[in-house]
């Protein structure tokens, strides 16, 4: 059986930037909260799908998802996670799923991201080495990586993440009619957003 590409949702930030009295990722978003928002358009993919995430966040993901299918990191500013930042999560994520096809890397915080945006993403890679998300020519996620690259990402630390793989290797951007590839929530205004383009969505699917 041909193997599938794997989502790897990247869920082991310290979200310092949002002020509000409990992590972003477990702020309310309609019925539901960011994080397990994310990871409904994740798992309805069908494709497999990989939490990688820190001790505080662990219970609320395993509500989500199988043990077998997150990875609990070292808190952020534990002696550690020093010098780890997202590189080493999506290195963390790829070594987990070490026999999928290609990795589609999703952070948690943007829960706009359609599921119909993560499968067409999965299918370039099929033929392209990196490839991304883009709406009316702006650069978002997923971003996703094939197989050949797995040498290069399990190897990746600090906080930039994939960028130097990004920025080395020719990049297909897709040209995605999703304005949530854009959308983040690192912020309270950013959460605001996201609450908004919900709502706008909802409206136009119930029309």
């Amino acid at each position: 059986m041909k193997s599938r590409p794997a989502v790897v949702v990247l869920a082991a930030g310290r979200g310092s930037r949002f002020r509000g009295l409990h992590h972003k990722l477990m702020q309310g978003l309609g019925a539901s909260t960011v994080l397990a928002t994310t990871l409904s358009n994740a798992l309805a993919t069908q494709l497999p799908v990989l939490v990688v995430t820190t001790e505080p966040l662990a219970e609320l993901v395993s509500h989500h998802v199988a043990t077998r299918d997150v990875v609990v990191l070292p808190s952020v500013g534990s002696p550690e996670s020093q010098a780890l930042g997202m590189g080493y999560s999506i290195a963390a994520g790829v070594a987990a799923r070490s026999d999928a096809s290609g990795w589609l890397i999703l952070p948690a915080d943007m829960p706009m991201v359609r599921t119909s945006t993560l499968l067409t993403v999965a299918r370039e890679i099929d033929s392209h080495a990196i490839a991304y998300a883009q709406h009316r020519g702006l650069r978002g996620h997923p971003v996703g990586f094939a197989a050949e690259l797995y040498s290069e990402l399990v190897m990746l630390t600090g906080d930039d993440g994939a960028r130097r793989l990004v920025a080395r290797y020719p990049a297909h951007g897709v040209e995605i009619d999703d304005p949530g590839v854009l959308l983040d929530v690192d912020t309270e205004d950013d959460l605001a957003r996201v609450r908004v383009a919900q709502q706008e969505t909802q409206f136009r699917e119930a029309r």
